[in-house]
This record gives C-alpha cells, structure tokens and sequence, in this order.
C-alpha cells in the first residue's frame, strides 16, 4: 500500500464531526452541562472554524442512545468520506471504567445504559478499531468523561516543531478525556458559566487560547493547553489524558496562515509551528530506549567496547531489512513501486539513523570509531558492481544518504565537526572495478547524482516542479525525528543549509582534487543563493573568511585542514551558482 505521505493533500476537503451531551440519563445520575457543553461545541465548529451545518451530527440527551450513537459513528465509514476529510467526535457525559485480567476496560455510558449491565455501554476502543474504516485522515476524539484503558503514546516531545503543510499529509487518530479512571469529572466550576471546568477550558482553547504565535491551532496544541488548565484549576480534581493511539500528523484545527503560505513550487517554502506539549509522560518504546542506551553508553568513557557492540547489532539488523531479499535490483520501474522503496527504507533505516544522530552529536575522539564503523560497513555491498535496473541500484544509496543528514545535521547542530569531518571522509573499501572514489561522501554524491539526472525524486507527488526535489523531500521527511531528538525548533532550517553546503563543498573539493573541476550536490541553498550576502552558501564562506584557519571545519580537518584551499573550491563553486537560471 502507497505510503499515505504522497497522496494526501496540504488541506481538507470537508469538516465533519459528532457532537453528543447527555445530561439526562435512564439510569445514572443526572449531569449539569453535558448538553450545554455539547451545544456549544457544536456552535463553535460550524460559526468559528468552519464546518459545514450538515457536516455535524448532533445527539443530546434521549437521543444519545447506545445504538444512535453507535450508528452515527459507522456513518463515517461511508464511501462518501474522503481521505482528505477531518472529524471530531465530542462526548459530553458519563465514562465508566472496569478492570480486566489485563487491565482498565474504559466505556463510554449512552442514554439508556444500565448501569449494571456493561453490555449497554459503549466500550472505548470499539470506537478506535472502527477508526481503522473511516478513510478521513485526520480523526480527534474529545471526551469530557473520565475511564481508563487508554492507550496512548505522544509520538512528539516537549517542545517540537513541525511543518503545518506537512501535517496535513501525515495520517493520525487523537484523543483528550477529561480525565483518568477513579476521578471525578467537575461539572461546573470552570472558566465559563454553565459549561464544565474541562470543556470551559476546551472552549477557551478553540477560542484561540491555545494558538501559537502564528495564529494556529492543532490538536497536539490544544490538548496540552487544556491539560494544564485542567490539571492547575482550583475547581478540578481531575487530569486530562491525551495523545495519539495511530499516525504521527496532527489534526489542525485553526490555520489562518496557510493560505498564505508560498505558491511558488519550485521551492518549497513551508511554516514551521512549535508544538507546546505541556509534559512528556511516554510510553516508552524500541527507538526511545535505543537513543537513551546510545546516551548512557556517551556519557562513559569506558563503555566503548559496549558501544561497538551495540552498532554492530544495529548494523545488522539495518543490513539485513535493506537487503537484497527486500529490495532486488531487478524488475520494471515504476513510480508506485518507486514511493513504496522510499517509504521502506525510510522505515527501516528510522533507529540507525536516530543511533548516527546522537552519537554525531555528543560523540568525542574515542567514539568517532563507532562513526566510522557504521558507515563504511553499511556501504560494503553498494560498492561492488551489481546487475539489475539502474534506478534501484542508485536507490540502495538513499538510507545512507538519510544517514549522511542525520549525522550531518546532528554534529552542525552541536558544533562538533570532528564528528562531521569523519563521516564525511569515512574510507571505504576497495571495489572491484578500482573506483578512485573511495571516501564515502564521493561515493554516496556520485550514485545520488544519478538519480537527480534521472529526475526520480521529480517523480515524488509536489516535487515534479522543485528545483532541488530531493533536498526539498529530505528536509521536512527527516524533520520530526531531529527535533525529537534535539530539540531544534526554528534552528533546524539554518542547520540543515549550513549542512548541505559543506556537503556540497566537500564533495566538490575533492572532485576537484581527483578529476580538477568543480562540482558538488547543490540543495535548497542553490534558490536561496538568488539573495546573494544573505544566502546560507554566502554566509558560511563568510564565516570561514573571517576565520581562516580558525574556522573549526578546517580545525576539524577538512579541505585538508587548509583555507586556501577551501577559498579556492567555494569560489569556484559560486561560479556554478551564479550560472543557475534559477533567479
């Protein structure tokens, strides 16, 4: 199946939702403003965010029965739902939980529940595996109930960043309760009159509480505005549960700047939002416990040998899921097989390149081995001649080409070019047929520069008309996992610049060094260079100018630990940007 990244668009198509209060029960205790609160609700999408009046299904009180409701939510399995749709399903009323063999059983109680009889409640995740038949991409569930057995995790940490286009193409199902098994739901006493503390602080949220200075509103945003209103209010008891049981996108609630984003696409010019979590409490799960093992290891100048040894077994698995079996060079070409090989080893390239990042960053002389170790073994087999297609011979360099930016970006980020310098310059092996390119970035540079002639990353959906496709793919693909890591917010695209260009100048000195012309990777600095001064590519020549043989990339070694001939290069590089006909 295509990876849903390449089809789905930058907006939605429709709004729907269901919006349930009941305050009125057959047989439980009667509640104040579930109605009001559902009422509301419903006003705010259709008069403030702009949901379509027939696009919301509403049931209150005697309505809300367990068999309306349930009906209502299978309605969105229809045919007439399309991808790009969002949905909100908001629950105003009682939550119920039990406990099972294997833990907390959360329900949500309709109308006519018999409150002894849990065959008569709604259970919680009958809604979620149902989700799994909505295609709408995006799908927030708002719970002003308290239950358990919610299964969450929080995919993105404290602090993140991410492309607002980009999470208009990546899937997700999100929920907030109002709180957690055992507690008591405060039904009044909140920020507004005659609503609950959590749907008062819900509201407030949507209202434009819970935006960021851009003006946005997503779903990660606003459900750690209302956990820390819920959780600090003197009126409640109770704490919020959040975060997404599937996907890694963000339903966007409110997005006034993106209309007004660049419609130039030849370049791809995107708003980065800060994601404001309010705490993390994650599950923990294999990558997070594999980079916090990684940081263990650093901080210990005697855990080398178990440091070796954990890259080793990484560098086999990763060996083993990229290999032949998964990916033969032979067969016909296609672009839907084509997305499907970038989506694989995306995948399964995540925790090696997660490993490099870190190591990248914090690693010192001691550990640089551990650098070197993973990619010169990695590259083994690309550097031996293969038969097959040419296109996905050339393809079996892209997780090392993620690899390169996760280490790259990771040791610019930390200042620590050391680290760069020796990923950069990582020898590899002997080839067969007596390749003079023996450094990994010639080797890596020269098999990518043949899928940019064969204009494969053009072939990606929004990237046929990108001057640097491949580059403008890579920053927002490799995105969310750095700024999880490192917390790099705004400082990531300045990053990911000054890191392509000494990519490009690396490569193009030591072409120049082997065959005596200049030539380099150009990325998305190429379209930037038409500001000339300004440009990344002219500030870093600048800072090396200014620095010499202080500038740390020549302390760290590279262009032979020599200005003069950096100076040389980078000008005769700038000779190639000037003749770009892309300004």
């Amino acid at each position: 199946m295509r990876d849903l990244k390449y089809v789905l668009k930058q907006s939605y198509e429709a709004s729907r939702a269901l919006v349930i209060g009941i305050n009125d029960y057959e047989n439980a205790s009667p509640l104040g403003y579930a109605v009001s609160d559902a009422e509301e609700i419903k006003q705010i999408l259709i008069d403030e965010i702009g949901f379509d009046a027939e696009n919301v299904i509403s049931l209150l009180d005697s309505e809300a029965t367990k068999n309306n409701i349930l009906k209502a939510f299978h309605s969105f399995t229809s045919e007439d739902i399309q991808v790009d749709d969002r949905l909100i399903v908001f629950f105003a009323g009682h939550g119920h939980t039990k406990t099972g063999f294997r833990g907390e059983v959360g329900y949500l109680v309709p109308h006519d529940a018999d409150m002894d009889d849990s065959s008569s409640f709604i259970r919680w995740d009958e809604l979620t595996r149902n989700a799994e038949l909505i295609r709408a991409k995006h799908i927030l569930f708002i719970m002003d109930a308290c239950y358990g057995g919610l299964a969450v995790n929080r995919d993105i940490q404290a602090g993140s960043s991410r492309f607002l286009k980009d999470m208009y193409q990546r899937f997700s199902r999100q929920v907030i309760t109002a709180g957690k098994a055992n507690e008591v739901v405060s039904d009044s006493g909140g920020p507004l009159p005659n609503h609950s503390v959590f749907t008062g602080h819900l509201i407030e949220g949507m209202r434009g509480k819970a935006a960021n200075e851009h003006g946005v509103i997503t779903a990660s945003g606003l459900m750690a505005y209302v956990y820390t209103k819920v959780a600090n209010d003197i009126n409640s008891d109770q704490t919020p549960h959040y975060g997404q049981f599937d996907g890694d996108g963000d339903f966007i609630i409110s997005a006034p700047e993106v209309e007004a984003l660049s419609e130039d696409v030849s370049k791809d010019i995107d708003a980065l939002i800060s994601v404001p979590y309010s705490e993390v409490s994650r599950n923990n799960n294999t990558l997070e416990e594999k980079v916090d093992y990684v940081k263990e290891l650093l901080s210990s100048q005697k855990s080398q040998i178990k440091l070796n040894d954990f890259v080793v077994g990484e560098l086999r698995r990763f060996l083993s899921l990229t290999s032949e079996d998964n990916f033969a060079s032979r067969g016909s070409f296609s672009d839907e097989e084509l997305l499907e090989r970038l989506s694989s080893y995306e995948t399964y390239s995540k925790d090696l390149c997660a490993i490099v990042g870190v190591i990248a960053y914090w690693a010192t002389e001691s550990e640089h081995s551990a650098l070197n170790k993973i990619v010169s073994r990695a590259c083994d087999r690309l550097i031996e001649s293969e038969s097959g297609l040419t296109a996905w011979i050339n393809l079996r360099w892209y997780p090392l080409l993620l690899v390169l930016y996760h280490a790259g970006i990771a040791a610019i980020e930390s200042k620590n070019y050391e680290s760069l310098a020796r990923v950069f310059y990582t020898k590899l092996g002997d080839s067969e047929y007596g390749n003079k390119e023996n450094l990994f970035v010639q080797n890596l540079s020269s098999g990518i520069l043949e899928l940019t002639r064969a204009d494969i990353f053009k072939r990606i959906p929004g990237h046929d008309k990108h001057y640097t496709p491949d580059s403008e793919y890579i920053f927002k693909q490799i995105q969310p996992l750095l700024d999880d890591l490192f917390f790099l917010g705004k400082s990531y695209e300045s990053a990911f610049d000054e890191f392509e260009v000494l990519y490009a100048l690396v490569v193009a000195d030591l072409r120049k060094e082997v065959d005596g012309y200049v030539w380099g990777p150009i990325g998305r600095f190429g379209w930037k260079y038409r500001s000339r001064e300004n440009s990344p590519f002219s500030k870093v020549v600048a800072e090396a100018e200014a620095l010499k043989d202080r500038w740390p990339p020549i302390k760290a070694g590279m262009f032979g630990g020599d200005y003069n001939r950096f100076e040389a290069v980078a000008n005769e590089f700038k000779e190639s940007l000037n003749r770009l006909n892309w300004f």
